[in-house]
């Protein structure tokens, strides 16, 4: 029985993505040399995998334009929300926070990392609404 098919993009489409996202629209040939030194692949291939892509509506395409031009449906941020967004339900329960705390455990972060997140935490934390009887708190 074939699994249905995933909106989500693939590894290679994500490659594919990444070259839209940093030159802008292209031909197929320009999508093909742009992936070429990374991979050994056919150009018939990589036509091929931007049928799958507008299908899937992960790319649109200009057919007015000669040759035919594509590029990226959705936005790097986008995607990667979507993508992660995937990975906290399916790997983390839901938990974001499981996942920060697997993210820092995992890896070292340099200080100026460290400060970035936590100035980030503090700008969350400052738009978060109070909630009801914790206006004592902030009150200066």
């Amino acid at each position: 029985m074939a699994r249905p098919a995933s909106s989500q993009p693939t590894d290679v489409e994500l490659q594919i993505l990444r070259v839209l996202w940093e030159s802008g629209p292209c031909t197929a040939r320009e999508v093909h040399n742009a992936m070429a030194a990374d991979k050994q692949t056919n150009y018939s291939t990589t036509v091929k995998m931007l049928s799958v892509m507008f299908d899937k509506g992960l790319v649109t395409r200009d057919e007015v334009a000669y040759p035919m031009t594509f590029s990226a449906a959705v936005s790097q941020q986008q995607t990667q929300q979507t993508v992660l967004g995937d990975v906290i339900r399916k790997l983390y329960d839901g938990s974001a926070k499981s996942l920060v705390m697997q993210v820092l455990s995992s890896q070292e972060s340099s200080a100026a990392d460290l400060a970035e997140i936590r100035r980030l935490i503090e700008q969350l934390d400052a738009a978060r609404p109070e909630p009801p009887g914790d206006r004592s708190k902030k009150r200066r």
